[in-house]
């Protein structure tokens, strides 16, 4: 005869098929498979983030294909250096820098002559365009105050005419390198190139005021009895450039402010006759200037 199981072995084997259940997967539907199914398609992979690597070899193939260019961009950030490091002197004086400015500034004008003129002969024609050029009119200027005593204003257009042409081929670099991320660089140098006529009258009146400078060192002793022969010689170069016409709006602007001067009521007499005859004597000295700028 069998025994009736007692309740307690009941209630086990109760607990244990409800485990047996609870751990068997539940079946899906066919509407919840649909579902579960058109949703891992709708769940697309995310594009990949764009390539931000610096695209060296490009930069490197601007570099190779304009190699005069960037021996430029080279001299020029060092006169830039020179010519900070002579008005910061954080290093000890600056008379070294000076010198290293504009020793750096007679390569890039000669490099610049090169380019600009690659074939050399000895003809009058060839003389006649070498002395036109601007970069032969800056060679000329850096030999003057490379042995002249320092004057602060004469590196001035030095220094604005490098940080204006180095910016021009930075930017050519970066975008070659394809660097979008250097967003503060392309805005500095945005910068500089949107105030281009500014720089450049700047450094039209520091080259017209240097004269000033130049006379009283020599007056002090302290520049040659040529030097300032040799700088008026470089100022009449400058007012009949073809390229560069910001010389001859300087002293036309310097002229009429002086006339204005001259025809205030305020003035004084000796000072009306003193402007008029500077007016007369400098008129006589410009040069003639041949038909426009190329």
């Amino acid at each position: 005869m069998f025994r009736r199981p007692s309740r307690e072995k009941e209630y086990r084997r109760g607990c244990f098929l409800q485990v047996i259940k609870v751990d068997q997967p539940a079946k899906m539907s066919d509407g919840d498979a649909g579902k579960g199914t058109s949703t891992s398609n709708d769940s697309t992979p995310s594009a990949p983030p764009p390539n931000s690597a610096l695209q060296w070899q490009a930069a490197v193939e601007v570099i190779s294909a304009r190699k005069v260019d960037a021996a430029l961009w080279v001299t020029r950030f060092l006169t830039i250096i020179f010519s900070l490091l002579y008005l910061l002197p954080i290093f000890g004086p600056g008379i070294t820098f000076y010198h290293r400015a504009f020793l750096a500034n007679a390569a890039t004008s000669a490099l610049r002559l090169h380019q600009r003129l690659p074939r050399v002969s000895l003809t009058r024609e060839f003389m006649a365009q070498l002395i036109s050029e601007d970069s032969c009119h800056y060679l000329f200027y850096s030999l003057i105050f490379i042995y002249c005593a320092p004057i602060t204003l004469a590196i001035l257009p030095v220094l604005l005419f490098a940080v204006l042409h180095f910016a021009s081929f930075s930017l050519t670099l970066l975008d070659a390198l394809g660097r979008n991320s250097a967003w503060i660089g392309r805005l500095f140098i945005s910068l500089i190139e949107f105030q281009t006529v500014t720089i450049l009258r700047m450094a039209a009146g520091a080259e017209i005021f240097t004269m000033v400078f130049v006379i009283a060192y020599t007056i002090m002793g302290r520049a040659s009895l040529l030097t300032p022969f040799i700088y008026y010689r470089f100022l009449t170069l400058r007012y009949a450039s073809r390229r560069n016409h910001y010389s001859r709006t300087m002293f036309y602007e310097l002229k009429i402010t002086a006339e204005r001067i001259a025809a205030s009521p305020k003035c004084p007499g000796i000072l009306v006759a003193t402007i008029h005859r500077a007016i007369s004597f400098i008129s006589q000295l410009a040069p003639a200037v041949t038909s426009a700028a190329q």
